[in-house]
């Protein structure tokens, strides 16, 4: 039987995180995926925190292929590619250079044969890393739209909806421009229900959606949109054709595959995972306070587990903020803070969640650790934890008490990972 001490708990839930990350790794996902060689020639395309690696992957694998491509991802998420051009752009608000890179990706599958395949490489972050504004937007335009977006308290459905009907290369427009090319679309998700047109705004995959449901999205969250993008949504839907535009979509890497390797590594140290799901949403600071109830439940009745027991689950939170202050830090984060305030520094129970792809929200940190001490710990540095949660700072908080997780970039994205360990 484990004589549970802090430097145990803390080290299998790091132990579990890492494995989530690692389930998730790129190379091995796309080489499991792969296609029978074209009689013409590939081209590579991406957009996500994870696509470089992907490319690279590919790269390797396809040494006596005619290939060449483009992709873009996140500062700091490059890596050599061979003859696959690597962009970096700016996340979560987009740049000059997201810009740059979707123009190069859109000339790159031009002049495309029947003979000649499309791979596109997809994952969490394109929206922003690939930007073709619509209609008369320029790109401070985009820059608002995103940042009212962040802002907005809306689910990642509802921001992608917006997004796609704000542009020229995503909701299946990127693969329309590779026609008549055969279209491979691999994603690496990062969404509830791994849907592919969700992810990174679906550029390979048709849109059902419409202009009214994107209007209707800003209305209910008190979007303040610049004149543009509101002459955009107001106009008449686009003629895109329905179905599927990519002949074939895999999606190699998911939220749920990387919480089932956290259970496995969970249950070989004697602790009983219990996954409750792969798609949780709403406020971050309100799921920290259901949490915290489920935990204490598991510690006084046994429910719905017995412990020892790790509570797992994933899904993008969101962090409303409106007009008004906010600190630093992430959904990760503000989940963790909200936890341990609840929790009131309650015996035997740790917490850590954090991005799968190493930065929660635009910080350094992956996310943070949350013990049986962290209220106290704050008081004795004379730091109320409610003015933090108040302010959106937690990373400030948990950086003061040196409970902040950094992995740097992981080079993958499968979204977040929440590991509640009850002892």
């Amino acid at each position: 039987m484990t004589h549970w001490t802090d430097a145990n708990a803390r080290t299998l839930l790091r132990q579990m995180f890492d494995a989530a990350i690692v389930s998730a790794n790129p190379a091995r996902a796309v080489l499991a995926h792969l296609p029978q060689k074209p009689k013409g020639r590939c081209i590579v395309v991406g957009a996500g925190k994870a696509s470089a690696a992907m490319a690279a992957a590919l790269d390797t694998a396809w040494p006596d292929v005619n290939l060449s491509g483009v992709v873009v991802t996140r500062d700091g998420h490059a890596v050599p590619a061979g003859r696959i051009k690597i962009l970096e752009a700016s996340h979560p608000v987009p740049d000059s250079r997201s810009v740059a890179a979707a123009q190069q990706i859109t000339d790159a599958v031009q002049g495309l044969s029947g003979d000649d395949l499309v791979i596109a490489l997809i994952s969490g972050g394109g929206s922003a890393l690939m930007t073709m504004p619509a209609g008369r937007m320029s790109l401070a335009d985009k820059q608002a739209v995103n940042r009212e977006l962040l802002a907005s308290g809306a689910t990642i459905d509802d921001m992608n909806i917006v997004r796609k009907h704000l542009s020229r290369i995503k909701g299946g427009r990127l693969a329309m421009a590779a026609r008549p090319a055969r279209l491979l679309t691999l994603v690496i998700s990062d969404v509830p229900g791994d849907d592919p047109a969700i992810i990174a705004s679906g550029p390979t995959i048709a849109d059902a959606s419409t202009r009214a449901q994107a209007r209707d999205i800003v209305t209910r969250t008190n979007m303040r949109l610049p004149a543009s993008a509101i002459e955009v949504l107001a106009g008449s839907e686009d003629a895109r054709e329905t179905g599927t535009f990519s002949d074939v979509v895999h999606v190699i890497a998911a939220p749920l595959m990387a919480l089932e390797a956290a259970a496995k590594l969970a249950q070989a140290a004697g602790v009983t995972p219990m996954i409750l799901g792969d798609a949780l949403e709403g406020e971050a600071s309100e799921l920290g306070i259901f949490m915290a109830g489920m935990a204490q439940s598991v510690k006084r009745h046994g429910l719905p587990v017995k412990a020892p027991a790790v509570l797992l689950s994933g899904g993008e939170t969101t962090v409303s903020i409106g007009h008004g202050h906010a600190g630093r830090g992430g959904r990760n984060t503000e989940f963790l803070l909200s936890f341990a305030l609840a929790n009131k520094d309650a015996p035997a129970i740790w917490a850590l969640a954090g991005d799968s792809d190493g930065i929660d929200g635009t910080e350094d940190a992956a996310g943070a650790i949350v013990t049986p001490d962290t209220l106290s710990r704050g008081n004795l540095a004379e730091m109320d934890i409610r003015n933090f949660l108040r302010d959106h700072d937690s990373y400030c908080y948990f950086d003061a008490i040196n409970d902040l997780i950094r992995t740097g970039p992981t080079l993958t994205n499968v979204n977040d990972i929440r590991a509640i360990l009850i002892t």
